[in-house]
């Protein structure tokens, strides 16, 4: 039987195609174990450290709840001795504890195992060709084929937060989730979603079968959007300045923050109470190296007012001018001649507070 050369190649191409394993030198196995780090990151956690890590990124054991310890990206330096940010979680409301492990094996897979062997989170690219680990300087955190082609990135699965360069996409992630408090690290009640013509941003009360819009970003172009991205972008009137716009694949471009500096390093974050933020790194600075650039509802109400948060002033404030003026509270009446209730809402002001002065 003869067989033509194309035919040839492909049976000899077939081995190096699904054997391609990960070298002994670049797999590894990281236990949950040890002593934490001393520097302040966000929401006070005890944590450790990973020796995986590209300035200002590196990956962590974290916990905000003993013995509850998520897998996640930090982005800051202890030289800046500001606070560090996380930015990407691998399996947040599903923790690991003690002695949990990380495991990167010669199959290409990159698995998270609590102690008992469980799994609790997994990449699911065992015998996919893929022979390496990187943490990207841009934050993206991949398994690489031979070629350099990307099997797996961690921008493929954003929970609250884009960094410059990552998407939610038709075909994967939609939107952003906040976390659930700061000592609670599970989905919150605030979600940033990529609709088919609009970006919007809803709240799910706890008494509510369903989340109801707050706000929302509408496009002034029919099509259907495909992704949005965070960029990053050199101001084409100010050489020092960049612009970090959130572009649309149907034509927009929102820009949203110019700061004075090379803001590569920055990121967009739904918040725990609903808010949206943008973050800059200025990793060229030894203190305060955050800036908040850009903040969507703020107490100057540009360019949206507080008001507008669901939470601003609790379950039943009253909010105007981006202050709590007052709060409603429930009156019930009883109609005794008819056997009847009924309820009224009545709008309380607050009291003034009190002065006290010494007389000496």
């Amino acid at each position: 039987m003869e067989l033509s050369l194309f035919s040839l190649c492909f049976l000899f191409s077939i081995p190096f195609i699904s054997h391609a394993t990960v070298p002994p030198s670049s797999t590894f196995k990281y236990v949950n174990e040890g002593d934490f780090g001393e520097y302040i990151s966000e929401y006070l956690p005890d944590y450790r450290p990973l020796s995986i890590g590209t300035s200002p990124f590196q990956l962590i054991f974290y916990n905000t709840t003993p013995n509850e310890y998520t897998l996640a990206l930090r982005m800051g330096t202890v030289r800046s001795e500001s606070t560090m940010r996380w930015v990407w979680e691998a399996n947040r409301g599903n923790p690991v504890r003690e002695n949990a492990t990380l495991t990167f094996g010669a199959d290409g897979n990159l698995v998270l195992a609590d102690a008992d062997g469980r799994v609790a989170w997994q990449t699911n690219t065992a015998n996919k060709a893929v022979v390496g680990l990187k943490l990207l300087s841009n934050g993206n955190l991949v398994l690489h084929d031979s070629k350099g082609n990307f099997i797996w990135q961690s921008f493929d699965s954003p929970t609250d937060t884009l960094l410059v360069g990552q998407s939610l996409r038709v075909g994967g992630v939609t939107r952003l989730v906040s976390r659930a408090s700061e000592k609670r690290n599970s989905d919150g009640a605030y979600t940033l979603v990529m609709e088919p013509k609009r970006l919007a941003m809803y709240y799910k009360s706890p008494n509510s079968p369903k989340p109801y819009i707050y706000y929302a970003f509408d496009s002034i172009y029919k099509d259907r959007l495909q992704n949005a991205t965070l960029t990053c972008t050199p101001n084409s009137y100010d050489d020092a300045a960049n612009d970090l716009n959130l572009e649309l694949s149907n034509r927009n471009q929102m820009i949203l923050a110019r700061p004075k500096y090379n803001s590569t390093l920055s990121f967009l974050r739904i918040g725990i109470d609903g808010s949206l933020k943008i973050y800059t790194y200025n990793n060229k600075v030894d203190y305060q190296s955050w800036e908040v650039t850009y903040t969507l509802f703020s107490r100057d109400d540009f360019p949206e007012g507080e008001c507008q948060l669901p939470e601003r002033c609790g379950k039943f404030g009253l909010c105007e001018d981006s202050q709590c003026v007052g709060h409603l509270v429930a009156h019930c009446r009883v109609d005794s001649s008819a056997g009847a209730s009924s309820v009224s809402l009545r709008s309380h002001q607050p009291v003034a507070p009190r002065i006290f002065t010494t007389i000496n």
